[in-house]
């Protein structure tokens, strides 16, 4: 019966094809080409290297095991035993370790992110709970020593925002913010309620993979591009030079903007980097439209309409509704105290993983 270190061998002979096919000097002289060849192969090292040494274990126990089976002399066998059961032991947290990396990845895991964050439904608590996803994300991501900024901001009157568009940059950004697209749910009574009453508010998170200009051919002749003046609320922080940039992608229909740099230049190559994510984002969305519903239970994948978790301040209780599983310290957790929360979803994520792989 076929197992999942099956899968083993054609990871590894892969591996080789590419690295032969990258010395090869025609397909090193086509830049595209490298690059692609040079991501997948990032994308199975890891395997590689797990997988080769699980197998030189695998040769060292079947040695060990003729030597007790063969030998005559009393301490060379007792030696071989001892080292015999220390490396089973090993072999075992090894095999954890290679089907967790034969698992299905997302192509995407390591790539930067750029995210978008809106209020929902709930009035200026809405904007109010938006800015306090923002901060969370943000205060994760600094955490983690990676860079955010900000793309497009439109801050409501009471604190918090209408929507802000931001990119974060960093190793394996996308694996752990995957998890955050769908409709977020607070439960907690406003600052400026009086009687006490627990209001509930929604904002609806974006997450979408940072992709380059390669992967992602966009016709100049097809877009239409908009230079503006940029004005923060109440008129403050005016540029006296055109700089906000608006481009409409006119055969799909996506709009993009970008206005927190002062540089049109600069806004301008953001306004295209958001863009290339959001179409990008499209033909992977056409793409899964395409196969079964039992292949496309990837997780991380919800839909914007999905309510994907409640944060319920007065229980001080957050609720993963995929993963069933609750959170406290709520304060913690709005500071950027993100890592339990997404060690439990990548568990959630590999168990689901493991169950198919063994269907």
């Amino acid at each position: 019966m076929p197992t999942i270190f099956d899968k083993l061998d054609p990871v590894i002979r892969r591996y080789h094809q590419i690295e032969e096919s990258m010395g090869n000097p025609e397909i090193a002289a086509n830049f595209e080409r490298v690059q692609e060849l040079a991501r997948e192969r990032t994308s199975l090292e890891n395997l590689v290297k797990i997988g080769g040494e699980y197998k030189g274990l695998v040769a060292e126990i079947e040695d060990l095991e003729t030597l007790v089976h063969d030998s005559s002399e009393p301490e060379l066998v007792e030696m071989a035993k001892e080292e015999l059961e220390e490396n089973r032991e090993k072999l075992e947290d090894l095999s954890q370790a290679l089907t967790l990396a034969l698992l299905p990845k997302n192509p995407n895991d390591e790539r930067d992110v750029i995210m978008e964050v809106r209020a929902g439904t709930g009035g200026a608590e809405a904007g109010i709970f938006a800015g306090d996803l923002y901060r969370a994300y943000s205060r994760y991501a600094l955490n983690q020593g990676w860079k955010v900024e900000v793309m497009e901001s439109n801050p409501t009157e009471v604190g918090g925002f209408n929507k802000i568009v931001f990119e974060i940059q960093g190793k394996g950004v996308f694996s752990r913010l995957k998890f955050e697209p769908g409709v977020h749910r607070v439960q907690r009574v406003p600052n400026t309620e009086t009687q006490g009453r627990i209001h509930t508010s929604t904002a609806t998170v974006a997450v979408l993979p940072v992709v380059d200009e390669v992967e992602v051919k966009i016709d100049p002749n097809e877009l239409r591009i908009d230079v503006y003046h940029a004005g923060g609320h109440g008129g403050q922080n005016v540029n006296k030079v055109a700089t906000a940039i608006r481009i409409v992608h006119e055969p799909s229909g996506l709009t993009v903007v970008c206005q927190d740099e002062r540089s049109q230049h600069k806004n301008k190559q953001r306004a295209m980097t958001m863009l290339r994510s959001r179409l990008f984002e499209a033909e992977q969305m056409r793409h899964d439209a395409e196969i079964s519903d039992s292949r496309r239970a990837q997780v991380g994948g919800a839909e914007r309409s999905e309510k994907i978790r409640t944060y319920n301040y007065p229980q001080d209780r957050v609720t993963d509704h995929r993963s069933n599983a609750n959170f406290h310290d709520i304060p913690r957790l709005m500071d950027g105290g993100l890592d339990d929360m997404f060690d439990k979803l990548s568990a959630w994520e590999q168990e689901h993983l493991l169950s198919e792989a063994t269907v």
